[in-house]
């Protein structure tokens, strides 16, 4: 299998039992999650050398996201070392009409005070056949701060210089920064970029690509203009040189329930590119937890473009992963490359296996 490097934040997640609200919890189920931290672990499970860059506390709650990735089989030997906080997030989960809440308390956390040559970027991206096969990042991390913005730059130069494959998942965060602070950060950074994840909000807010038919108010319609989505991902290629632009479609029906599928233009490693945008099938998903999902469908659009035939298939594998996320409680995509290949090409009908 591949060697795929990941770069971000993992934090300690403290959600409140079941469907309760933040004020009438009394205690706090925990957990460790974060975007590229959620990748790395759907990559591991589907058989790939998933290797997390990222910084931690010596303390024992550092030490306990350190475990957790190595217990699902991540390679944390470039996890530095070092700071005072883990950065801390709480969740209230939504039920039918009353959405899902999120507050943040990571300011000043190890990884936002990270200096890039605290990592040895050559020695992450090196293997004995040669370099790392992919680096993927998301948006979340350099609206982390200076320091971090700093390190992923110096992070795709070192992946592009191991002749890596490099996506982000744009994933605008507005309680981060601003509009305007992430298109002057997102926007320099796409050079380094050859596979671009995104949705409409993201395409906008954090790189200033809008087209009629994909925005809010398309997201929010009974039925999705499809050809609105296909000239979105046609617009981030033309404009940023991508090798394939994938956009994922949420209809939100009500917070429990979600249809979900995707788009894909153009195509990278093995998978045979789509000259034009195509559009994935299409799951009704009752929701467990939504938390994550974006991020499964970024892990499985990196295997299915390291290993299948076709864009299509790769797109398919996907959606299909991501689909099967939002089923599970916690950040973490806990399924097989075989679990998700059968849902990919079966009827989606959850029977019971026996």
């Amino acid at each position: 299998m591949s060697t795929v490097v990941t770069f971000g934040e993992i934090m300690l997640r403290l959600s409140t039992p079941g469907f309760t609200r933040f004020a009438q919890a009394q205690s706090f189920d925990a957990t460790f999650g974060g975007g590229e931290a959620n990748v790395a672990v759907s990559l591991a499970h589907f058989g790939h050398d998933a290797r997390f860059v990222c910084k931690l506390p010596a303390h024992e709650i550092g030490q306990a996201a350190v475990n957790r990735l190595r217990q699902y089989g991540v390679d944390t030997r470039f996890v530095v070392r070092g700071g005072e906080r883990v950065g801390i997030y709480f969740l209230e989960t939504g039920a039918s009409q009353r959405p899902s809440k999120v507050i943040y308390d990571r300011a000043h956390s190890a990884v936002s005070e990270m200096d890039p040559d605290e990592v040895d970027w050559d020695a992450a991206f090196a293997t004995e056949s040669g370099g790392a096969d992919w680096f993927h990042w998301t948006g979340i991390t350099p609206a982390l701060g200076p320091k971090p913005k700093a390190a992923v730059e110096r992070a795709c130069r070192a992946a592009k210089a191991a002749g890596a494959t490099v996506s982000c998942d744009l994933n605008f965060r507005s309680k981060l920064w601003t509009t305007e602070e992430a298109q002057a950060t997102m926007r320099p950074l796409m050079e380094f970029v050859d596979v671009c994840i995104a949705n409409e909000e993201d395409a906008d807010r954090s790189l200033g690509v809008t087209t009629e038919g994909s925005g809010a108010e398309a997201a929010a319609a009974a039925e999705l203009d499809e050809a609105g989505y296909a000239r979105l991902a046609e617009r981030l290629r033309d404009d940023f040189g991508f090798d394939a632009v994938a956009i994922t479609l949420r209809e939100s029906h009500s917070a429990s329930d979600n249809g979900w599928s995707a788009m894909l233009l153009g195509g990278a490693g093995s998978a045979r590119p789509v000259a034009e945008a195509v559009r994935s099938r299409v799951y009704d998903v009752r929701l467990v937890d939504r938390v994550g999902g974006g991020d499964s469908f970024a892990a499985g659009l990196i295997h299915g473009l390291l290993t299948k035939d076709s864009a299509e298939d790769a797109l398919g594998f996907a959606v299909a992963a991501s689909a099967l996320k939002q089923t599970i409680p916690g950040d973490l995509n806990l399924t097989s490359a075989r679990e998700v290949e059968a849902l990919a090409h079966g009827s989606g009908s959850g029977r019971v296996e026996r």
